[in-house]
């Protein structure tokens, strides 16, 4: 049959299985949202306050189901607006697919009104870009993107389409979606030589990536310490991936990782990374990380091998795949005086806080118990979102959605509001500071035009805290421009945009807050007003080796 290209790009999400897109409409793109219109009764459009928020909310929307992620925007300015959401999405291999018009074909390159080569500007942030100038073209680029999208290592396609493609007619003919195969790189001996290296290990060490979280191989993953008996941590993008409840679990590894965690991969002589990048958070000063443990490096990626630290040995596949392998090679072992070593390093370094007063690791605690774990938590970036990571217990994968590699501060809200509507029967909580809120609160209008429950903490300790903790330990207190004691008030500006607010200053104020936002089954903000001064601990000065790592007892 012959449709218009913006009926084509309509087939073609719903081929791909798409039901939900979060955009904003503009000139160039007003034929595809024509057609939105007339195909809402099959996908739901969610239109955000900004561009960069339908990114993120693509972004968590796609981690919190495994499907690709879809937003869409408009030409020059609103194509710009979602590069950051871009950006954020590769850093963290995220599956998303941003659509984009352009000006009409024969007026690129002119300097047209709002007319920027998006495809150009998101080059390197992304798997791959498309611009689409012929209509014939048009059904299989979109194709092909969902499926560079989700294949391999996953990550964001843009395709970029001009308007009068839109507008075009050719013939379409529906198709199947498809996943492209990534080759098969380990080798038999890949596997034998990562065999004899567990086997031979006294004191194994686990160190667990988002790679675990992306291949859905947590169950294979648990199989695999329990059957080699090896201690494990994980990395910001990892959380979920092992059963935090787990006696073998140690916690958060690098900057602000447990002392377990970092003294016990500090003294293993295996280190076995899955899913994992080695991120300059985590392993800290590189020449010192696990320095006396071979390597093993489980990832799907041939490009992280090698790239930070240097390996013993590696196997280049699919985490999910590999571990089931190797799952079946191995026999059961025991490392009894390792193992009772680091519970000692647990009971000797628990995580821990001034429970005197109103903190951010109680709220996160009584947000646990309330929830009873079975929450998705969204996160901002900063001193928050590593108290979220130390202290929800994380037990399933797509449960802890945050910006680890962009570090991407007004992240958190959209992100929440794309985990709701990908996952309605979820309580979907975003744990931000003031500082991050304020760059993205707009976004509550967003959830409360669709009367979308999600439930945002804002800790307003009204200071850039993360900033702030390094001005006080390395810059002498000074506090240039981290101030942000003004004349903003949250709640009001919740109410404002729709939404329910609560403001709490004390400790016996947090349960009865968190009851009733979740019984409300509203869009609501709290507000927890804590210190200032507040620090995250365990800490790893930068640059010093992660077996330096110090909390507030170290500092007298």
């Amino acid at each position: 049959m012959e449709l218009t290209g913006s009926q084509i790009v309509m087939e073609c999400l719903l081929e791909q299985g798409v039901d939900t897109v979060f955009g904003y409409p503009g000139g160039t793109i007003l034929n595809i949202y024509d057609e939105l219109y007339k195909y809402s009764d099959k996908i739901k459009h969610i239109l955000t306050s900004h561009e960069q928020g339908a990114a993120h909310a693509a972004d968590g929307y796609a981690r919190a189901t495994g499907k690709v992620g879809v937003c869409m925007a408009t030409s020059g300015p609103g194509a710009t607006n979602l590069v950051t959401g871009i950006a954020t999405a590769y850093m963290d291999s995220v599956p998303l697919v941003a659509i984009t018009a352009n000006v009409n074909l024969p007026l690129l390159g002119k300097d047209t009104f709002q007319e920027v080569d998006i495809a150009g500007v998101t080059m390197p942030i992304t798997k791959h870009g498309y611009i689409v100038k012929d209509v014939t073209k048009l059904a299989d680029t979109l194709r092909k993107a969902f499926a560079i999208a989700r294949s391999g290592r996953p990550g964001p396609v843009l395709v970029d389409i001009t308007k009068d493609v839109t507008a075009a007619k050719c013939k379409y003919t529906q198709k199947e979606p498809v996943t492209y195969d990534v080759p098969k790189r380990y080798t038999d001996k890949d596997i034998e030589t990562a065999v004899k290296l567990i086997e031979k290990a006294k004191k194994p060490y686990i160190y667990a990536g988002g790679g675990v979280v992306i291949s859905g191989a947590s169950e294979e993953l648990k199989d695999f310490a329990h059957r080699i008996d090896a201690p494990v941590c994980d990395t910001l993008m990892g959380k979920g991936g092992f059963d935090a409840n787990d006696d073998l679990y140690t916690g958060m590894i690098g900057m602000h990782g447990t002392k377990t965690s970092n003294l016990g991969v500090s003294e293993c002589d295996l280190l076995i990374a899955i899913g994992a990048r080695f991120s300059d958070r985590v392993i800290g000063n590189a020449s010192k990380f696990a320095s006396k443990a071979k390597v093993l490096h489980i990832d799907i990626d041939p490009a992280e091998i090698n790239k930070n630290i240097r390996t013993t040995a590696s196997v280049i596949g699919d985490v999910k795949e590999v571990l089931s392998i190797l799952n079946s090679k191995l026999d059961k072992h025991t490392h009894p005086e390792w193992i009772q070593h680091i519970e000692d390093l647990k009971k000797e370094y628990p995580l821990k806080y001034d429970t005197t007063s109103l903190t951010c690791p109680y709220v996160i605690e009584k947000l646990y118990e309330v929830t009873k774990g079975d929450a998705i938590i969204t996160t901002d970036v900063g001193q928050h979102q590593m108290w979220a990571a130390q202290y929800y217990k994380y037990t399933k994968p797509r449960t802890f959605l945050s910006s680890g590699g962009l570090g991407t501060m007004g992240y958190g809200l959209g992100a929440c509001i794309g985990a709701k509507v990908g996952c309605p029967d979820k309580i979907v909580c975003n744990i931000g500071g003031d500082g991050c809120f304020r760059m993205n609160m707009n976004e509550l209008a967003t959830a409360s035009r669709f009367d979308i429950p999600i439930i945002q903490i804002v800790i307003n300790n009204s200071v850039l805290g993360m900033v702030r903790q390094w001005q006080t330990l390395f810059y002498e207190k000074r506090y240039s421009n981290t101030v942000l004691a003004d004349k903003v008030d949250y709640c009001k500006v919740a109410e404002a945009l729709g939404c329910k607010a609560i403001r709490v200053t004390k400790k016996e104020e947090v349960v009865p807050a968190l009851t009733k936002a979740i019984e409300m089954k509203a869009p609501v903000v709290i507000e927890c007003v804590i210190d200032s001064d507040d620090k995250v601990f365990p800490m790893v000065s930068p640059g010093a080796a992660i077996s330096d790592v110090f909390d507030a007892d170290d500092l007298g």
